[in-house]
Parts: structure tokens; sequence; C-alpha cells
């Protein structure tokens, strides 16, 4: 069992943690300017060098929000079995019968559903984070690799085609995403 020093004990970590990543990436912002104030020769080898640190930090605090999400839901449950164990049941006399009552069933078959929502809710936003994150990450290479481009003199034939290329897969990332909505609508409502 989690005792209530732990937690707290663990909740001050976690408090702790993302300060420290807010701080890094303070610091990773000043380094970016420093990196560019760098010699024309070693720039682009310490702006990717920065940009790569920013990625790794990024993914540091994706996994930092993904391990609070369990821990909260774990705790959640531990709460739940605490409950069900604290719970005192007597016998039943012999002429006693359970009733069951549809109703109830449909209102805990809904609770489980809404759970369900909201841990696939939690899990959607923390990738949707984590994809911003990369989008940024992204871009910031994407732009990078358009200067290196233009120091190798690739023609403008390839860097349209890579472009097109870029635009081709957003829509087919969003079609997925349409798609992978109107699912979780039939889902949710032939299932509820």
């Amino acid at each position: 069992h989690v005792t209530l020093h732990h937690r707290t004990k663990l909740d001050f970590k976690i408090y702790q943690n993302r300060k420290r990543i807010d701080q890094i990436f303070n610091q990773l912002e000043r380094l970016e300017i420093l990196a560019s104030k760098e010699p024309p020769n070693r720039r682009q080898n310490a702006k990717l060098r920065v940009d790569q640190l920013k990625y790794d930090v990024q993914h540091l605090q994706t996994a930092l929000r993904n391990f609070q999400h369990r821990r909260y839901a774990r705790e959640a449950q531990e709460r739940e079995r605490e409950e069900l164990l604290s719970r005192s049941f007597t016998t039943n006399d012999a002429d006693t019968s359970i009733p069951i009552d549809e109703t109830l069933q449909f209102n805990s078959s809904l609770q489980n559903a809404h759970r369900g929502m909201d841990d696939l809710l939690g899990s959607g936003s923390s990738i949707l984070t984590g994809l911003r994150d990369q989008r940024s990450t992204l871009k910031g290479t994407h732009k990078k690799m358009l200067d290196v481009a233009n120091m190798l003199g690739l023609s403008n034939t390839v860097m349209r085609f890579i472009e097109k290329r870029a635009s081709q897969d957003k829509f087919i990332m969003m079609a997925g995403m349409l798609a992978t909505c109107f699912v979780m609508f039939l889902v949710v409502k032939y299932l509820s």
C-alpha cells in the first residue's frame, strides 16, 4: 500500500523534475542563441546538437507525463480495491433472493465506458502533445535540412518533390485522423 507520506514525497519529486526540465528548456534557448553566434564552419554542428538536446528533453518530459498518468490510474485502482476490501458482507437468509436491477448494471457499464473514454482521452492528449513536440522538432530539422541542401546545391526539382511529399503526407495523416474519429464515434454510439 502506498502511504500518504510516500505519495506526497513522490509528488514533490515529480514537481522537482518538472522544474528541472523547464530549467533545461531555458538553458537550451540560451544555448541556441549562443550556437547562432558560432563561426559559420561550426554553427551548423552546434545547432544540430542543440536540436538533439531539445528533442531528448521533450521525450523526457513526455515520459514523465506518462509516468504520472499511470501512477494516478494505479492509485485510483488501489483506492477502489481498498473500498471493496473494507466493506463488510453478511450472509443471506435462505429465503432471501438477490434482485438484479438492470439499470444498476447499465449504470456500471456506463461508468466503465466513461473510465475507458477518460483513459483514451488522456492517452490521446499525451500523444497529441508528443506529436506537437515532434512537429516543432521536425520543423527545425526541415529548416536546417533546407539550409544544408542550399549549401550543397541540390536542384530545385528535388526540393519541390520533397515539399510535395510532405504536403501529401499531411493529407494522409488528416484522413487517418478523421477515420479514427469516425470509428470512435461508431464504437461509442453502438456500444453505449
